[in-house]
C-alpha cells in the first residue's frame, strides 16, 4: 500500500519536533474506521500546537490537525458504512489522539458526526471548527431565551473564525449584530457579512469599570481578558455572553456586580468535548441556517506543503479568513 502522508509531532528531549512524514498503515493506529480525508483547516489552536506555545500536544507521535471532513473507506461500526461523508471536530485530534493532517484517518466512530446531505466536505471545512463553535455559542444564547426582538448582540473578534461565522449565522436568524475588530479596513466586508455596526476593539481591550452602560443584550466573545470583563460590564439586564475564546487572555478582571445587580450569565461554550447529540444538532443547524453562499468569501486554499510553515504565521495575525488544506492532491 501506497505510504500516506502526514504532518506529524514528535516530542524530543530538545522540545516538539513537527514534519512531514510518509506513514504506514500500522503507524495509523486504532480504531473501527478508516476515513479517507479530504478537507481539513488551519485553525489558531493548529498553530499552538505546532509552535507548541501551549503544550497541547500530550502523546507522540502524533498527526497534527484538530479537524478533517473525509469519506469513510472501511468500517466495522455500525455506525458509518463505505462511502458515508464524515466531519471530526476536537474530540482530543491534535491532543491525545490523531487529527487531520493526514491522507488517512483511522479512528473511533464515537467521534465522527455524518454530515448533513447538503454541506460538502470543502464546506465543512470552510466552516471548520470555528464555525461549528459559533453555531454552539448561538445554541447556547437561544437557551437562555435571547431572542432577536431582546436588542443588539457584539460579536468580539469578529475578524477572526469564529466572528465571522457568529456574524452571519446571527444575521440570518434575524439579530442586529455589532461586529467588534481591530482590522477597521474590513468594515466593509463585516457588513457584508450581516453586521449592522463596527466598533474597533479598543473599545474594549482595556481595563474598564465593573459596572458600565449597558449596550448589548448578548454577546458572543473569543477574546476573554479586559474585552470580556468590559462584555459583562455592558450587558443588559438579564443579558448573556458566551466565552469560547482567548485571543486576548485566559485572564478575567470581572467582579461580581453585573451578576448581582444585572442578573447577566456567562456561558462557556467547549468545542472539544461536546456530547455528540449537540454537535450533530449544531450541524444540523449549521445546514439550515447558515448563507454557505459566503463562505467562499471566508476561506481561502492552502497548498498542504505550507501547512507547517503557516503554523507560526496564524499566531502572528497573519492569516486572515479560514485556511482550507485539500489532502486530496496529496495521493
Amino acid at each position: 500500500m501506497a505510504a500516506i502522508r502526514a504532518l506529524v509531532a514528535t516530542r524530543r528531549d530538545s522540545g516538539l519536533e513537527v514534519d512531514y512524514r510518509e506513514l504506514s498503515d500500522s503507524d495509523l493506529g486504532e480504531g473501527d474506521v478508516e476515513v479517507a480525508v479530504e478537507y481539513t483547516t488551519l485553525n489558531f489552536k493548529d498553530g499552538l500546537a505546532m509552535t507548541d506555545a501551549i503544550p497541547i500536544v500530550q502523546k507522540s507521535p502524533l498527526i497534527l490537525g484538530i479537524d478533517m471532513a473525509g469519506t469513510i473507506t472501511a468500517s466495522d461500526s455500525n455506525k458509518f458504512r463505505v462511502g458515508d461523508r464524515v466531519v471530526l471536530n476536537g474530540y482530543g485530534a491534535s491532543e491525545t489522539r490523531n487529527g487531520g493532517y493526514t491522507e488517512r484517518l483511522r479512528t473511533s466512530s464515537d467521534l465522527l458526526v455524518k454530515l448533513p446531505q447538503s454541506i460538502s466536505t470543502r464546506e465543512a471545512m470552510a466552516i471548520g471548527t470555528a464555525g461549528y463553535t459559533a453555531m454552539l455559542s448561538v445554541l447556547r444564547l437561544e437557551q437562555l431565551g435571547i431572542s432577536p426582538d431582546r436588542g443588539d448582540v457584539l460579536v468580539t473578534g469578529a475578524s477572526g473564525g469564529v466572528g465571522t461565522i457568529a456574524i452571519s449565522l446571527l444575521t440570518k436568524l434575524g439579530y442586529r449584530v455589532t461586529a467588534s475588530t481591530g482590522r477597521m479596513e474590513e468594515e466593509a466586508f463585516l457588513k457584508s457579512l450581516g453586521a449592522k455596526q463596527v466598533i474597533h476593539r479598543d473599545e474594549l481591550s482595556s481595563p474598564g469599570d465593573p459596572m458600565q452602560s449597558t449596550r448589548w443584550a448578548a454577546a458572543v466573545d473569543s477574546c476573554g481578558s479586559h474585552t470580556l470583563a468590559n462584555v459583562l460590564a455592558q450587558l443588559d439586564y438579564n443579558g448573556v455572553v458566551t466565552a469560547c475564546g482567548l485571543a486576548q487572555g485566559t485572564d478575567l478582571a470581572a467582579t461580581v456586580l453585573p451578576f448581582a445587580l444585572r442578573n447577566v450569565s456567562l456561558l462557556g461554550v467547549d468545542s472539544v468535548n461536546a456530547p455528540m447529540p449537540l454537535r450533530e444538532q449544531a450541524w444540523s443547524r449549521l445546514e439550515a441556517d447558515l448563507d454557505r453562499s459566503k463562505l467562499d468569501s471566508l476561506s481561502f486554499d492552502l497548498p498542504f506543503d505550507q501547512l507547517k510553515k503557516a503554523g507560526p504565521e496564524i499566531l502572528a495575525g497573519k492569516i486572515r479568513g479560514r485556511a482550507i488544506v485539500s489532502m486530496r492532491s496529496q495521493s
